[in-house]
């Protein structure tokens, strides 16, 4: 009989060892991609995976969103590669890689008029400094969007928890034994725990995510045992989904396009213009 258990222990590890090993997340991005634009009733798109750094910032001409091939291997299931797809489809709504270009090439215009080398050189590090600078941001704006992307989906947006903790973190993170990306992924958690308060009540069931919980729990118990902190928490939390429910009804009424997808496309002909004269 203990025979008997043994092999169909094996058996049963065997065959999940095998379904993860055969569970290729590249092969399910236009699947798991088309329904969450069909469930969002947002415009069509097309998805491509990348080994390349990926930029979405020519989508309303392109039609093409790319995906990173990298943080595709951090997904191990459909609801996985869903968080992935949300993630860079939330920056897209939210215009962050437009935003970022044209600030880019408005900095590189003054760059380039003017008087000497040193002046160009400052441009230019202010120029990436604030880039930098507005990218955390941008992040956790995308994040949020993607959670609201994931729960009209049907897909569970803890699972973006998950895979950004399963990423590398900062060199800060590293030494200081915190949880790869946590500033993020707290703020997912928060902005879950006001809007979608029943997706923490299914949970994820997973290492990562128990991590996770054990982690911010210390957090989650002063803020709840302080009115003003509380207070101050329901109404930056109000203030964000109204911003996020915002930028979605912009992308859908505008069919995909944005006020810096304009502004790119006019300082991008400028550019062309100017460099061919």
């Amino acid at each position: 009989m203990k025979k008997i258990l043994i092999l169909a222990l094996s058996l049963m590890l065997g065959a999940c060892t095998t379904f993860a090993a055969t569970y290729v997340p590249a092969d399910r991005v236009t699947t798991v991609g088309e329904t969450i634009l069909s469930k969002n009733n947002l415009p069509s798109l097309m998805f491509k995976v990348t080994d390349e750094s990926v930029s979405n910032a020519d989508i309303a001409s392109t039609g093409v969103l790319y995906i990173s091939k990298g943080e595709l291997s951090y997904a191990g299931s459909d609801v996985e590669v869903a968080a992935v797809i949300c993630d860079e489809l939330g920056a897209v709504i939210n215009s962050s890689a437009s935003k970022n270009k044209a600030f880019k090439n408005v900095l590189q215009t003054i760059a380039g008029n003017a008087e000497n080398e040193q002046t160009q050189n400052a441009l230019l590090l202010a120029q990436q400094l604030s880039i930098n600078n507005m990218s955390t941001k941008q992040a956790m704006n995308a994040d949020a969007t993607a959670v609201d992307l994931m729960v009209q989906s049907g897909y569970n947006p803890l699972s973006l928890i998950v895979v950004l903790g399963k990423m590398d973190g900062s060199l800060v993170e590293t030494i200081t034994g915190k949880p790869a990306n946590i500033k993020r992924t707290m703020a997912i958690y928060d902005y879950i725990s006001y809007n979608y308060p029943s997706q923490l009540k299914i949970g994820y069931n997973c290492r990562e995510y128990r991590n996770f919980l054990e982690y911010i729990e210390p957090t989650i118990t002063k803020r709840e045992s302080s009115k003003k902190e509380l207070a101050k928490f329901k109404k930056q939390q109000e203030k964000l989904k109204k911003q996020r429910a915002k930028d979605l009804r912009t992308y859908k009424t505008t069919g995909g396009t944005t006020g810096w997808d304009a502004s790119y496309s006019i300082l991008k002909t400028l550019m062309n213009s100017t460099e061919t004269k």
